[in-house]
Order: C-alpha cells, then structure tokens, then sequence
C-alpha cells in the first residue's frame, strides 16, 4: 500500500488516526451534555438537543477544536473535565512498533494536530507519544486548522518537505481533501478512527484498518 522508498517524510494526525478517537466520541456526546445538564438543571437529552447545533456551527474552524472557546461558551471547565476522562485516551493496536520503525529508517515523523495545546499535553501525558515522534506540530499556533488549504503553507515553513515525498494519514475526510489540493502525494485514511463504530466508506481515499499493514518490513 505504501512504498517507502518513495517517502521521506511523514504527516501523522492524532486524535482518529493514532489515537482511539472513542474518547473524544465519548466526551463530547455523553460527558459534555451529562456536565451541561447537571449545571443548567435539565434532562441530559435537552442538553444534547441544546449543543448538537451549537457544535456544528464551529465545524471546520479552530474553535471547534479550542478547549479555551468551549470553556467559555459552555461555562464549563473543559480541560478539567477531559482530566476526568483521561483513563479511556488509549493508542491505536500496532502504533508504537509503527513509529518505532519508521525512526529506524530515519524518515522525518511529524505529528501535525488540530487538538488545542491543552488537550494534546494531556494525551501525550497520558501514552507518552512525543517519545517516538521528532516534531509536532499544533494548528492552534498557525490560527486555522488543516481543514484550510493556507494551514499547508505554514506547515511546510515550519517543517520543509517535499510535497511529491511525503505521506499523510488522517482520519478526517476533509483535512484529506485539503491536504490533497495542496498537492501532498500519497493520502491516507482510517477505517476505524472511533474503536467503538462501525467500519466507514472512504471510498474517496485509500484507507487502513490497522497501523501493521503499512509498517516496513
């Protein structure tokens, strides 16, 4: 699926593609409204009712991904509740052996993520990536997240690559597509960014189910 004598470097998201993206599925859907109903004093379904739109109108922007925004917004101390979870942040099956090999073929490694500054600290507190990872590199310092074709300018300024060398692997649909108009050769999806859902359709793209399919042998 990937030849890696063709690559130098390597564009890896997190949230989705390295990690279980079952905690944030699980904080956003359950903790966030359960908080939310708690607070405002309302059954735990009108508070989900209440945020689903107020979510999906920051969609694609970097407040969607802000734990500052959210804190704000909500009135609720976004950080500390992630803390609470922190128990289900789990890495994806192969990863680390993954990792740990393209560091023994001295390929460039970049973690490049839309996570806010505080939510990626916790996770990589937590497995402890930053171990086996050279760079990584958060939207949150370019003001705009991957979703936008200008975050690839200022990603290559901050870490030089070759477009027609370099692979990315990503979980979301739309970050792939922008990555792919800037002109980044070889794309990569996830089956099963969320351990807990069903199999997506990536048709779009060439997607993998497990992180051991494409490590070098």
């Amino acid at each position: 699926m990937v030849d890696w004598e063709q690559i130098d470097t390597v564009l890896l998201d997190m949230d989705g593609t390295l990690l279980d993206l079952h905690f944030d599925s699980y904080f956003w859907r359950e903790h966030v409204p359960k908080k939310y109903a708690e607070m405002h004093d309302i059954e735990i379904e009108d508070a989900k009712s209440t945020l689903v739109p107020i979510f999906r109108n920051k969609e694609g922007t970097i407040d969607w991904y802000c734990v500052d925004y959210w804190s704000d917004t909500l009135a609720l101390d976004i950080a500390m509740l992630k803390k609470e979870l922190e128990h289900l942040i789990a890495v994806h099956p192969h990863v680390i052996s993954f990792l740990q090999r393209l560091r023994d073929l001295n390929k460039t490694v970049a973690l490049v993520t839309n996570a806010h500054q505080k939510s990626l600290m916790l996770k990589l507190d937590r497995t402890r990536l930053h171990n086996h990872i050279e760079h990584i590199i958060c939207s949150h310092d370019f003001g705009m997240p991957k979703e936008h074709g200008e975050f690839w300018l200022h990603l290559q300024n901050r870490l030089p690559f070759d477009k027609s060398r370099t692979i990315l692997i990503d979980d979301s649909l739309a970050v792939l597509r922008s990555a792919r108009d800037y002109g980044i050769a070889q794309l990569l999806a996830v089956y099963h960014p969320d351990s807990r859902d069903e199999r997506r359709d990536v048709a779009e793209f060439d997607a993998i189910e497990d992180f051991d399919q494409i490590t070098p042998r």
